[in-house]
């Protein structure tokens, strides 16, 4: 019996996902058997996701105190701190420089008008937020009861608490070497479900992808394509070019080898739309194909996936000039450089999670005088896009994560 690969599986799952949404499409969605169809590819597509949701906490937390643990013991942690956060905000900072020149430079939203949105932006209830409002909120959402963190999975938190134990638990040296011992373990043991869970990866993926296909508002779709467009393609240019530049320059590593060991949780990102679910399978894809160690995976990897979101602060710096365009206001370099600075915090305050970009995204609006109604006009398209700019979400921290390994190893 020829037994098929757990990455041609998942592959035939996305040609199949495709192609049962478009058929249902064709037969019409009233139908019997779309009707049916849909049903189970909610109960399946539902099923993946809340898997993975049941084991992110318990592998968040257990691999950063881990990882700190490690680092710690190896005096390494600093290093790691400090390239890892100078690697994600290089990368957004780049990310946002090109979703505003390429906005300049097509200029999307010239040439439509505000009111054949009008219907939209009036049945949304927007709540406006100051930058001051905002950073606080952030800040609050740093400092949680760390039983309330993990009931509720709140992983900014969790991620904070995790670091501090972590730390702890090396400064006071052997008297908690039994508790690094037990969490070592439990580490074990989650990545030993994360396997069992991605047996149910092909399926899943198959599933969310239909519904991704027949939830697509055809004339909406069209009417906004210029933008859809431009978004995706210049998305698309951060992970295809940008991002593999970046890992090839640093550590000599090809586009192609990284591909074809990221592809599983890229696939899974692009299918679920949250970087978060996704998390456990990009540890997988991390440690056991693209080989970075786990304490370094187990830091930059989950901290990654709290507050680098290349993809998001991308999209949000051409949504704020596509809705700019679209209102009839030229915004000049200062207010750009508000949109720079403004998009870039909002997509570390936002949640690993489907379409948070929008709600951050009203931040961004407010911050230079747009409508923040506006948010509206871009929701019926959020979906499609969210799957993009989560990939490469999610790709820049794989990559990160490589090349802080490569940067900890160099004198």
């Amino acid at each position: 019996m020829i037994k098929i690969s757990l990455n041609m599986q998942i592959l035939l799952g996305v040609i199949g996902g495709i192609l049962l949404g478009l058929g249902f499409v064709m037969v019409g969605l009233d139908s019997p058997i779309s009707q049916n169809g849909l049903y189970i590819a909610s109960l399946i597509s539902t099923l993946f996701i809340d898997l993975l949701k049941m084991i992110l906490v318990p592998l968040v937390f257990t691999s950063i105190v881990v990882g700190v643990a490690n680092l710690r013991a190896h005096h390494q942690i600093n290093r790691v701190w400090q390239i890892t956060l100078v690697f994600f905000a290089t990368t957004m900072a780049l990310a946002v420089i090109l979703g505003l020149t390429v906005a300049n430079l097509f200029r999307p939203g010239e040439g439509l008008e505000i009111e054949m949105f009008k219907d939209a932006m009036q049945d949304i209830d927007v709540k406006q937020m100051s930058l001051g409002e905002f950073f606080a909120h952030f800040l609050h959402s740093l400092f949680l009861n760390p039983i309330t963190a993990l009931a509720e999975g709140h992983i900014l938190a969790i991620v904070i608490f995790a670091l501090l134990l972590g730390i702890a638990m090396v400064v006071g040296g052997e008297r908690y070497h039994n508790i690094l011992i037990l969490m070592k373990e439990f580490l074990e043991l989650i990545l030993m479900l994360v396997s069992w869970i991605m047996r149910l990866a092909p399926l899943g993926i198959m599933a969310l992808l239909l519904q991704l296909i027949v939830s697509q508002d055809i004339a909406l779709l069209t009417t906004l394509i210029k933008f859809i467009v431009i978004v995706i393609g210049t998305t698309l240019f951060h992970g295809v070019v940008i991002l593999p530049l970046i890992l090839y320059l640093t550590t000599g590593i090809t586009p192609f080898k990284f591909w074809k060991g990221a592809r599983e949780a890229l696939i899974t990102a692009f299918a679920t739309s949250s970087s978060a679910a996704t998390m456990p399978i990009t540890m997988r894809c991390v440690e056991q194909h693209l080989h970075v160690k786990s304490d370094v995976a187990g830091f930059v990897v989950p901290l990654g996936t709290t507050i680098n979101m290349d993809g998001t602060a991308l999209y949000e710096a051409i949504a704020a000039l596509f809705i700019a365009n679209l209102v009839g206001i030229e915004l000049d370099i200062t207010q750009q450089l508000i949109v720079f600075f403004t998009a870039m915090l909002a997509s570390i305050g936002a949640p690993g999670i489907p379409s948070a970009g929008m709600v951050t995204m009203v931040m961004v609006l407010q911050s230079v005088g747009l409508p923040a109604e506006a948010v509206a006009i871009l929701l019926p398209i959020d979906r499609l896009l969210d799957a993009f700019r989560t990939m490469v979400n999610v790709e820049g921290d794989m990559i990160g994560s490589i090349v802080v390994q490569k940067w900890i190893r160099s004198p």
